[in-house]
């Protein structure tokens, strides 16, 4: 039987929760010398972009009681454990809403009021799906600052993630 899209956007949750926290780990793996490198201060501050993301869009569909201040979302100088914390406490907190949902929850409609002021709706789907994208697009960035300052990035490929070691064929077969 086929997953259903619910099922889908957990298991990419889950694979989003292992790359956070792999990332992180990263992000930890850098030396001391490194860490006042302009590019890790921009890794540090796209990661908790995308922790800010989440607790916005969880605001915007009244799972939230308070929306991130405008300065979490590019955050100067903020700490690892700080960064840590909000991580577990948004994945936390997703975790919990996406534990609630179904198939007809997705597809609800919700009206929220974007950064600059204007109005929008859109579905749970459509922010499920963005937030994915938006957090492969920051992984890739991140990914290239720390390799830019001489670190190693992790991998967190999805293909990676799901891969299902087999035995080798027999020759010929």
């Amino acid at each position: 039987m086929s997953p259903t899209r619910i099922e889908d956007y957990r298991r990419w949750f889950q694979y989003e929760i292992d790359s956070h926290a792999k990332v992180l780990e990263s992000l930890e793996a850098v030396s001391e010398s490194l860490r006042p490198t302009e590019g890790f201060q921009k890794a540090v501050t796209l990661m908790a972009h995308i922790v800010a993301a989440r607790q916005l869009w969880l605001f915007r569909m009244g799972e939230a009681s308070q929306a991130p201040r405008l300065e979490d979302f590019f955050p100067k100088d903020m700490g690892l454990d700080e960064l840590r914390k909000r991580l577990d406490g948004v994945h936390a907190s997703w975790s919990a809403f996406l534990a609630r949902l179904d198939d007809s929850a997705i597809a609800r409609s919700f009206e929220y009021q974007s950064l600059d002021g204007p109005w929008f709706r859109n579905t749970v789907a459509d922010v499920l799906t963005q937030l994915y994208g938006h957090s492969l697009y920051h992984r890739g960035q991140i990914a290239l600052l720390l390799r830019s300052i001489g670190a190693e990035p992790v991998s967190t490929d999805f293909v990676y993630w799901t891969r299902e070691p087999i035995a080798a064929p027999a020759p010929g077969s």
